[in-house]
């Protein structure tokens, strides 16, 4: 149940950055749970791979371009999913930013860990 309310919450954080940033669109609520969901699995699956390649780079820029590694994964998905778009890698970076804050703060505040 708490997974179930944490993949809504996301969806709902999804549509807000949508909202907010005029580079970013969602065509409605379903395709931001679809969205929502494939962002999760991208970030569980290749995301890890990726942070390990690149940590010479992360070393270098102190962390940084975990940023940009978010925000690449985040303009693929906008890429490839039908519904949810991406407009350019910049607007990845910064929803994905965005993205990130709002979904924990929805989380945060709304689900007792407890």
């Amino acid at each position: 149940m708490k997974l179930l309310l944490v993949w809504i919450l996301n969806a709902l954080a999804l549509l807000a950055v949508a909202y907010l940033l005029p580079n970013i669109h969602v065509a409605s609520f379903l395709t931001a749970l679809l969205a929502a969901f494939v962002i999760g699995s991208v970030n569980v699956l290749i995301r890890p791979l990726l942070v390990i390649l690149t940590l010479p780079i992360t070393v270098l820029t102190l962390g940084l371009f975990i940023l940009v590694i978010n925000g690449v994964l985040f303009y693929a998905v906008g890429q490839w999913l039908q519904g949810f778009h991406v407009d350019t890698l910049m607007a990845g970076i910064v929803g994905a930013v965005l993205y990130s804050v709002l979904s924990w703060l929805l989380t945060a505040t709304l689900i007792d860990d407890k």
